[in-house]
This record gives C-alpha cells, structure tokens and sequence, in this order.
C-alpha cells in the first residue's frame, strides 16, 4: 500500500511513531509487525485490518 500511494518509509513510519529503519525491517520481515502497528497501519491508510493481511479485496473497516 505504501508503494502504491508513492509514500516513503519514512512518512509511513513516522505517521504511525517509529522510526524508518524499525519500518524497514517490519517490511522486509526481519522484524515481527505488532498487533499495536497493524492497528495504527490500519488507522493510517483506513482500511480492515483484513485487507492489510491480504484476507479480503475489500478494504472497507467494519463499525
């Protein structure tokens, strides 16, 4: 999604409070994503959480 919305690590990580390079090593699998930064990825982008783990095409957040 980042990618795709032509965002830095950087913004991302700094819109959701840790540091580039804690991003970078959540996104090349190097470190675990927490419950806690999937829950303010979700925020982020306003999206399910579903959606960020690719179990549905539908990325509309439940109420």
């Amino acid at each position: 999604m980042r990618e795709d919305n032509d965002l830095s690590q950087q913004q991302i990580a700094s819109a959701i409070g840790i540091t580039q390079r804690k991003y970078s090593y959540i996104e090349t699998e190097i470190q675990p994503l927490t419950d806690e930064l999937l829950v303010r990825l979700a925020d982020h982008y306003n999206v399910s959480i579903d959606y960020l783990l690719m179990q549905t095409d539908n990325p509309r957040r439940l109420k």
